[in-house]
C-alpha cells in the first residue's frame, strides 16, 4: 500500500507525540509540563485575565521587536530573526481534513438520533454529555485541560510499563460491563416501544 505526503504527514506528527507523551524526548515532556503548569497557575490562582495577559504579552513583543530593529538600524547590526510567519498548504489540508471528519462523525450521531430513532445510542450519548456536564461543574474548564496535561503526561507511561496488568484488569472490567449492559438491555431497553418511521413521510 502506497502513503501520500498527507499519510506520511499525518504519521510523523503521530510519531512526534507519541515520543512527548512516552517522555522519550524529555526536553518537550518537561516544557509542555512546565508551560502548562505555569498558564493554570496564572489564570485560575493568580487570578490572571485571559485577555489581559495576552494583551500585555503582545504589547511587550511588539515593544521589544520595534526597539531591536531601530537600535539594529542605528548600530549596523543584524534585524530581529523572525520566521517566516504564515500557514502552509499542507496545514491547512490537514486542519480541513480533520474537520471535515468531525463534521461528518457529528452529524451521523445527530441522524441516528432523530432519524434512525435509535434508542440505545440515543441513551448513550445523553449519558456521555451528563457525565461531561456533571464533570464539568465540578471543575473550571482550565483546570480540566490541566488535568488532561498531567494525564496525557502520565496515564501512556504508566501504561507503557505495566501494560499487561493493566490490559488484564480492564478486560475484566469490560467483561463486567458488558454483562450490566445485557442485563438493563432484556429487562429495560428491550421492552420500551419504538416509533416507526411510517408516520413521518420523507421529503426530498
Amino acid at each position: 500500500m502506497l502513503w501520500g505526503w498527507h499519510d506520511l504527514i499525518v504519521y510523523t506528527l503521530l510519531l512526534v507525540v507519541a515520543d512527548v507523551l512516552l517522555w522519550r524526548e524529555w526536553c518537550s515532556g518537561v516544557v509542555m509540563l512546565t508551560s502548562s503548569t505555569m498558564v493554570w497557575y496564572l489564570f485560575e490562582r493568580a487570578g490572571y485575565n485571559f485577555l489581559s495577559f495576552m494583551a500585555n504579552v503582545l504589547s511587550l513583543l511588539v515593544a521589544i521587536l520595534f526597539f531591536w530593529a531601530k537600535s539594529a538600524s542605528l548600530l549596523n547590526r543584524s534585524l530581529p530573526p523572525l520566521p517566516n510567519l504564515e500557514i502552509s498548504e499542507n496545514t491547512v489540508v490537514i486542519i480541513t481534513d480533520v474537520l471535515h471528519q468531525w463534521i461528518n462523525h457529528t452529524i451521523s450521531i445527530a441522524h441516528n438520533i432523530a432519524i434512525a430513532r435509535d434508542l440505545k445510542f440515543f441513551l448513550k450519548v445523553a449519558v456521555s454529555l451528563w457525565l461531561v456536564s456533571y464533570i464539568g461543574s465540578l471543575f473550571e474548564f482550565l483546570t480540566l485541560v490541566y488535568i488532561g496535561v498531567i494525564l496525557s503526561l502520565s496515564v501512556p507511561v504508566v501504561y507503557d510499563k505495566y501494560q499487561h496488568f493493566i490490559d488484564e484488569k480492564l478486560c475484566v472490567t469490560r467483561r463486567f460491563i458488558q454483562t450490566q449492559y445485557r442485563k438493563i438491555d432484556e429487562m429495560v431497553l428491550r421492552k420500551l416501544p419504538l416509533p416507526s418511521n411510517g408516520g413521518y413521510p420523507l421529503h426530498s
